[in-house]
């Protein structure tokens, strides 16, 4: 504007004898509390991201194919264009909200480290023999160079930490710069890789701070410390000594043979409150489900559940001890959350009241969870008429002397998953604060949304009110919470209720149904789970056998099609439970079920016309998992 016109001065001036004018009548502060967002300060928005890629920073990742780093990585998670390290042009359909790159704390940076002849690499004796194996090409003889250490805890590059520190601030810088308040969010993070004999319990690290924070520490490696207790110390020094916020995600636990949801801490002591309180306090979130396999529930364990064997990953770990069924209650999600109630009861803390997500863990810098743009778990994954893209094999590394044939293959990878946070703004501070809470959810890959919250006075009303949000919040608790009920307490009206209600992405498919999980602990310390179908799309009804009938397939395998004929956009729920005893503690929450798509190997046969690979399912229902709500006694 020009001061220079007399018009623009009487109209400023005009303009500020109004203002003046309406602010004497009361009308400012009428303003001020006029629009409702000021007045409400409730997680509205949920967001997507990833909490588990890794880049060629990992060296399982860069020594092995993978040229793309953490801006290459952030940028296609922003929604650009990349070509991956096949050369292969790769973009997501719809960018993610956030990410953590989650590189692995072990040698960070080796591979580039070796690409970019670093002088202080190469002053070693292992950096200057790993790197002229890298140069003659052979790459393959280098890896297990690293491998081999790597098994036997042994750090290769004790006592060069200043490498570590060059390549974890170039991480770090990297997050700065993408990091993008109210758009993107880059969340700071590392991957402990703890594997005593081959047994997975990795954890990711996931920082709330900035870099001025997150710089001043070196990530946790198994180096220091196979036992997560260290870990734990680890992370409550860095909170100490900064003044800042820190949390870790175990890995599902299919490939732990047991370990990760042990009776027993990893030194083979007795569990007390004690270590059940620390490891809530630093893991209060858990990865139900990614690409190595679903961890939500198992077959074995839960026979009736008809939806139990989904991308199920069984036959080892990483290490050659073979899988036993004596293993798999203290490896899957939902028998986790059940024996946390029996330890509840005799601890008086719960070990595993853990919220859940999905992620990634893609090795290519790529993180692709859809199954018509998965590229894969690793490089040599990637999308390709080449067999391998299918026969590589991902387990075990060591071959099980008992059982040489048993191994998963690259075709059995799950195109999963995605992390859903309900937050209010997407920054570092509202996002890292919902996962801490536990109001968070896993998807297998798909965007669909889910909301619930459960309290002890719902009707089925409260559905439809326009402010059914702000009211489940005031009368209730969201996913993740507690609710608590009076003790001894046989008065219907006591029964937790929940309301409900699920759409699907919107260039995703349609809801099958929603169902309702609910494991309890009965008087005598024995668990039980019971699933409840609570709605579900069509005239289908529930038959004398208590299943309900099957929404149909409408997959063209040839075409690698679907339709959205059959299954619902949205499905809602109120409902009440019908066996609930106060005295019993409980655990609820809800799986919402898509209609059958095509899995990613029939979209690669589809485009490249290669033959499908035996031993995987031509369609699957790809879903969501929310966190529990615990149901406790007061």
């Amino acid at each position: 504007m020009s001061w220079n016109s007399p018009s623009s001065f009487r109209q400023h001036v005009l303009g500020g004898a109004i203002a003046l004018a309406l602010m004497s009548h009361g009308f400012a502060n009428a303003a001020s509390e006029y629009s409702p967002p000021t007045r409400d300060n409730h997680p509205n928005r949920v967001y997507f991201g990833d909490t588990h890629l890794h880049t060629s920073y990992s060296s399982d990742a860069g020594m092995i194919g993978n040229n793309l780093g953490p801006e290459e990585a952030y940028r296609f998670a922003r929604g650009e264009m990349v070509t991956a390290s096949t050369g292969v042009k790769a973009k997501l359909a719809r960018p993610l909200d956030f990410l953590v790159i989650s590189d692995h704390a072990e040698n960070l940076g080796l591979a580039p480290m070796i690409a970019e002849n670093n002088p202080e690499l190469l002053k070693t004796e292992f950096g200057s023999k790993i790197s002229a194996a890298v140069k003659a090409g052979k790459v393959w003889d280098a890896f297990r160079m690293w491998g081999g250490g790597v098994m036997s805890g042994k750090d290769p590059l004790k006592g060069n930490e200043a490498l570590t520190r060059t390549y974890w601030q170039r991480l770090t810088s990297a997050a700065e710069k993408y990091n993008e308040p109210g758009r993107f969010t880059a969340l700071h993070g590392f991957e402990w890789s703890s594997a005593p004999g081959g047994n997975n319990l990795h954890r990711v690290v996931v920082f709330r701070d900035g870099k001025d924070k997150v710089d001043t520490v070196l990530p946790f490696s198994m180096f220091d410390s196979q036992d997560p207790e260290a870990l734990w110390t680890y992370l409550g020094n860095y909170e100490r000594d900064t003044g800042g916020k820190v949390l870790a995600i175990p890995h599902n636990g299919n490939l732990s043979n047991g370990l990760m949801f042990d009776t027993v801490t990893l030194a083979n002591k007795p569990m007390d409150k004690a270590y059940a309180e620390r490891r809530m306090r630093w893991e209060p979130i858990y990865e139900v489900t990614q690409m190595k396999g679903d961890g939500e529930a198992h077959p074995s364990i839960s026979p009736t559940d008809e939806f139990a064997d989904f991308e199920t990953w069984d036959v080892g770990s990483f290490g050659p001890e073979p899988k036993t069924p004596d293993m798999l209650p203290r490896e899957y999600g939902r028998e986790a959350l059940k024996r946390g109630l029996a330890f509840d009861s005799m601890l008086g803390a719960n070990p595993f009241k853990f919220g859940m997500i999905g992620s990634t863990d893609s090795h290519t810098s790529l993180a692709t969870p859809d199954e018509d743009n998965f590229f894969g778990k690793v490089t040599l994954g990637e999308p390709t008429t080449d067999k391998r893209r299918f026969d590589e094999r991902i387990i075990p590394a060591i071959p099980q002397k008992a059982n040489p044939d048993a191994k998963i293959v690259h075709a059995q990878a799950s195109a999963s998953g995605l992390a859903a946070v309900w937050a209010r703004e997407n920054t570092r501070e509202a996002l890292w604060d919902a996962m801490a809470r536990k109001e968070v959810y896993a998807t297998t890959g798909t965007r669909l949304e889910v909301r619930v919250f459960a309290g002890l006075g719902f009707m089925p009303g409260d559905l439809t009110r326009a402010d059914w949000v702000n009211h489940g919040y005031a009368h209730g608790v969201p996913m993740g919470g507690e609710l608590k009920v009076a003790a001894n307490s046989m008065s219907k009206t006591a029964a937790p209720t929940l309301l409900i209600k699920a759409a699907r992405a919107p260039d995703g498919a349609n809801l099958d149904r929603l169902q309702v999980i609910k494991g309890w602990l009965d008087k005598s310390g024995k668990t039980h789970e019971k699933i409840y179908d609570v709605a579900w799309s069509g005239a289908r009804k529930i038959g004398k056998n208590g299943k309900l009938p099957s929404v149909g397939n409408t997959v063209n395998v040839a075409n690698a099609s679907y339709s959205n004929s059959i299954g619902s956009p949205t499905l809602e729920a109120y409902w009440k439970d019908p066996a609930f005893q106060s005295s019993e503690r409980a655990f609820y929450y809800v799986r919402v079920l898509e209609i059958p798509t095509p899995r990613w190997t029939v979209y690669d046969a589809k485009v490249f016309g290669t033959t499908l690979p035996k031993g995987v399912p031509t369609a699957i229902q790809d879903r969501a998992y929310t966190s529990p709500v615990w149901v406790t006694s007061r």
